[in-house]
């Protein structure tokens, strides 16, 4: 048996999808909602679990791009799948951010890693929207805010271990195209057709925006619940109720690894609100931020029975 017949399936790496990325995200993002409700222990247990499942990722695909170079090409040519690149550094970014108090060190690594290929994929894939190709508003979807999330995601541990200015280009970086992808995404779901089924749980990244900035806000304004931050948190709680609305139909979807889309915005919210909870004094915001974390665990415990059921289908890394 060789080393990738034991990462995957026999389904094969030339169908492991970039997007699968999410999966890691989801676990580290639960990691910083346990630190923020105070359940360090959980957090520091989750991160483990986090780091390992990432190695595990970053291996598959490693194999992905010396075995089957062309199907990665594939991905990246793909109008919707090139959004998804820049998942494999926000996960890098979201590692050092849990790590960054119990080994410093090493998250500086980590974070210096994530943050570089972060503006290096972030101008190679802005660059591919604006090139020749010509894209359809029905290749639009909330994937396109992947990019512009990564860049909010750097200020997270950037800011804690002093790299401020760089922190700042990230987060001006991000905001910049968050305003600007907003627009063009509610334009495409308003006035163009219905998301194809297999995108709809792209539609929860609406949160993960205003809710990212909102942590990486209080990192660069020296934890200061100000105006700007009260802007923020408040979009992502909006954005978070209208998804809410949508929430039983996505889960009524068949079951593929790209519903664990729903996870990472959800922790996002989840961080955003014991934050705010502690920096307002408001009891609200804080039965509101233990109300998410319940719903995060149950979402996080039903897609990895969900996984392991799919895992032993069979059901894994299948063409598309």
């Amino acid at each position: 048996m060789t080393s990738s017949d034991q990462i995957l399936p026999p389904s094969g790496l030339a169908h492991f999808p970039i997007s699968y990325f999410a999966v890691a995200r989801g676990v580290m993002g639960l990691a910083l909602a346990l630190h923020a409700a105070g359940l360090t222990w959980a957090s520091a247990a989750i991160t483990l679990l986090g780091a390992a499942l990432l190695a595990g990722l970053f291996t598959a695909l490693a194999l992905k791009a010396k075995r089957f170079p062309a199907a990665l090409k594939a991905e990246w040519n793909h109008p919707v799948r090139l959004a998804f690149f820049p998942a494999t550094n926000i996960s890098l970014l979201l590692l050092a951010t849990v790590m960054q108090q119990g080994a410093p060190g090493l998250a500086t690594l980590i974070w210096w890693i994530g943050a570089l290929a972060q503006a290096v994929l972030t101008l190679v894939v802005v660059s591919a929207w604006i090139s020749h190709r010509a894209f359809g508003a029905g290749q639009l979807s909330p994937a396109w805010f992947i990019p512009a999330v990564g860049n909010v995601v750097a200020p997270l541990a950037g800011a804690p271990l002093g790299f401020m200015e760089l922190s700042w280009y990230f987060f001006a970086v991000g905001m910049m195209f968050w305003l600007v992808l907003l627009t063009l995404v509610f334009n495409r779901l308003i006035f163009h057709d219905p998301l194809p089924e297999k995108l709809r749980p792209t539609l929860v990244i609406l949160i993960a925006p205003p809710a990212v900035a909102f942590s990486a806000w209080l990192g660069l304004n020296g934890g200061e619940l100000d105006a700007v931050g009260r802007v923020l948190y408040n979009a992502g709680l909006f954005f978070t109720a209208l998804v809410t609305l949508q929430l039983p139909a996505l889960l009524r979807q068949p079951f593929g690894l790209p519903l664990w889309a729903l996870s990472f915005p959800a922790a996002a919210m989840t961080s955003a609100s014991f934050r705010f909870a502690a920096l307002s004094g408001s009891a609200l915001h804080l039965w509101l931020a233990y109300g998410l974390l319940l719903a995060l665990i149950a979402l996080i415990i039903r897609l990895s029975l969900q996984t392991i059921r799919a895992q032993r289908a069979g059901e894994i890394c299948r063409p598309e």
